[in-house]
């Protein structure tokens, strides 16, 4: 009879123990930062991500639910380098106190002229190796937050950055075996620079770093003289955006299409981009297939 109340005893604790594993509440700013924590952080986090699948984290409106999500979290992770301009007064409005992680912070950042002024390019994501720093930054907030967890979270943490720089050098062998000739593609807006001097593709778009930017009359002409000058054959639309312009623009070059790529969204759930890798996977696969 004693034994069995020890051995109770124990269930009960290790049952305890279990109940009380810490669950971050996890809030990322969309789609693309939110699977990288989810991969990252496994069971000890739950996730939410302020701009949903296909959605634009340029021309995000935030609500009140939004401020509600926030005020609750734990950790908060934000991509920085000027892409959340709404971000800042949602935080200070929802008196966040936890955690906030810049997953870029690290990252080797180019610009862009853009009306003159130089503008650094936000989506430093779409390269892989920049994806690793992004989760190896995830990984180290989280073990902040979660101390107790950090066996589990490196764990993972560390298999999905490994993962990741698999992807890298996956696609730069993908495109290596292209003629640089060949690896020009037009697309809607310019999201694409650090895929571009990672993996050696040429990416020519009507609109600049931020979809809320417009595309001049003049700028469209030159855009498209340059198209027809370096034989750009193939388009793509972009999941968050409105084709429209891009295949005006393929209308009078006559690029034909090449499908649909997702730059800073993820598509929705069970789509062929619903995760991170899964995208990465998807552009470059989409992308090279077009160059044949």
């Amino acid at each position: 009879m004693k034994r069995t109340g020890v051995l109770l005893a124990l269930a009960l604790g290790l049952a305890s123990q279990g109940l009380m594993a810490k669950t971050l509440n996890v809030v990322s700013s969309f789609s693309v930062l939110g699977d990288i924590t989810r991969q990252v952080g496994g069971e000890h986090v739950h996730v939410d991500s302020l701009v949903a699948p296909d959605g634009d984290p340029h021309t995000f409106e935030p609500s009140p639910k939004d401020s509600a999500l926030l005020s609750k979290a734990d950790v908060v992770v934000v991509n920085g380098l000027g892409l959340e301009g709404w971000l800042d007064r949602l935080i200070k409005a929802s008196g966040f106190k936890g955690e906030l992680v810049v997953a870029s912070a690290g990252v080797k950042t180019h610009t862009l002229d853009e009306d003159g002024k130089e503008v650094t390019d936000p989506h430093a994501w779409n390269s892989a190796a920049n994806g690793a720093l992004y989760a190896k930054n995830i990984l180290n907030a989280l073990v902040k937050a979660d101390p107790e967890d950090k066996a589990a979270l490196t764990a993972s943490g560390e298999a999905y950055i490994a993962e990741l720089n698999k992807i890298d050098g996956w696609a730069k062998a993908r495109f290596s075996a292209i003629p640089q000739a060949k690896r020009k593609v037009l697309t809607s807006h310019d999201a694409f620079g650090y895929f571009s001097r990672a993996y050696g593709v040429t990416f020519l778009a009507p609109q600049g770093l931020s979809s809320e930017s417009e595309a001049s009359a003049a700028h469209v002409a030159a855009l498209i003289k340059q198209i027809k000058a370096e034989h750009v054959h193939t388009w793509f639309m972009e999941n968050q955006l409105d084709p429209r312009l891009v295949k005006q623009i393929a209308a009078a070059t006559g690029s034909q299409p090449g499908g649909e790529l997702y730059p800073e969204a993820l598509s929705a759930p069970g789509g062929v981009a619903d995760s991170y890798v899964k995208m990465m996977r998807h552009n470059v696969n989409v992308l090279a297939d077009s160059m044949k």
